[in-house]
């Protein structure tokens, strides 16, 4: 027979039971991403291989390949550990993305490395460069990338919802096998597949983000307005991306592309908070289309990346193609100075 002194014991028990459950650390990406007024990203990787390594890359699945090959990986080690290097000098916390934008199923399965676990394997590879930083490494966050089906700048080659759904979702289930902090679908051009790829993300559980490509008129390349995709991916994909990005542009096109008046609205500003860039202002065609590295005026690309910080609430400021760890130190030492900064 249970008596007082049991019953209170019981109880006590399950409260303690119930406190354990609920005092679990809140994902620590989260936790950096709504307490922190400024994250980084890595600057160039495959323009980066090209340009300054001459690295081959696998048809396939690009990037991805190289962590099987000894000098491949040991390259890509180097530019990932340089970017790195700088969030650790600067104590900011770095978002690195895998390098898996091509690594999609389909593309593994008719490359070599059809019977390697690429994914996880990506995962991997980046979880053991975090470990040479064990003072930084709670700050040092890995983000699932992935990308569109075709040609990134040519939106008439985009899935359709439902067929970009079904494609993406296997990749999205491989990611949510790994430890990943993130997933990041980049270089997004048409509203259909953006759409597929959100609902494929959302179903993980995973926090997730999507960056589009843009032109300086104030839309994604199928002519999709930026207010307009952020409305409709907010009001039917649950959970929601956790914000929005454009990437593979120049920050003065991304500058004009909002002050299209369809594009200032406090949902713009409050939901699209950062900016990979690329250091040319050409067009998506343009650089598409030239075999020669594109880029304009350094001081430029950064003062106008700060102006988006400063002016517009950015808080994830990195590189896409034309920069190296130039761009991002200089991004790095402008971003902190001067300031209180909350970074933690």
């Amino acid at each position: 027979m249970l008596t007082l002194a049991d019953d209170v014991k019981k109880i006590k028990n399950l409260k303690g039971e119930f406190m354990k459950d609920n005092s679990q650390p809140q994902n620590s990406f989260l936790n950096t991403f709504n307490n922190t007024s400024f994250l980084l990203t890595e600057g160039a990787i495959i323009e980066r291989l090209k340009r300054e390594f001459c690295i081959h890359l696998d048809k396939d699945i690009l990037p991805a390949g190289l962590i099987y090959d000894e000098k491949g990986i040991e390259v890509l080690s180097l530019i990932y550990k340089q970017y790195i290097d700088i969030a650790d000098f600067y104590n900011i916390p770095i978002m690195l993305m895998t390098p898996t934008r091509r690594a999609t199923v389909e593309r593994i399965n008719r490359s070599i490395y059809h019977d390697k676990s690429v994914i996880k394997d990506c995962v991997e590879f980046l979880e053991d460069l975090r470990e040479n930083y064990p003072s930084h490494k709670n700050k040092i966050f890995i983000g699932g990338l992935m990308g569109c089906k075709g040609d990134a700048y040519n939106p008439n080659e985009a899935l359709e919802t439902s067929e970009a759904y079904e494609f993406h979702k296997l990749q999205a289930e491989l990611f949510k096998q790994t430890n990943v902090d993130f997933l990041f679908a980049g270089v997004l051009p048409a509203k259909s597949e953006a759409i597929g790829i959100a609902k494929a993300m959302a179903e993980t559980g995973i926090p997730y983000i999507l960056s589009f490509v843009i032109r300086k008129s104030g839309s994604l390349l199928d002519g999709t307005i930026i207010n307009d995709i952020i409305v409709e991916i907010d009001n039917t994909i649950t959970p929601k991306p956790l914000c929005y990005m454009v990437n593979c542009v120049h920050p003065v096109v991304l500058q004009e592309a909002l002050s299209n008046p369809l594009n200032k609205t406090a949902l713009v500003r409050e939901r699209l908070i950062g900016i990979q860039a690329n250091t040319s202002t050409a067009s998506p065609e343009d650089l598409n289309n030239n075999i020669n590295l594109q880029t304009d005026d350094f001081d430029i690309l950064i003062n106008s990346m700060i102006e988006l910080k400063d002016n517009n609430n950015f808080k994830i400021l990195g590189g896409c193609c034309g920069t190296d760890n130039r761009h991002i130190e200089e991004l790095a030492r402008r971003a902190t100075k001067d300031t209180n900064t909350d970074i933690i």
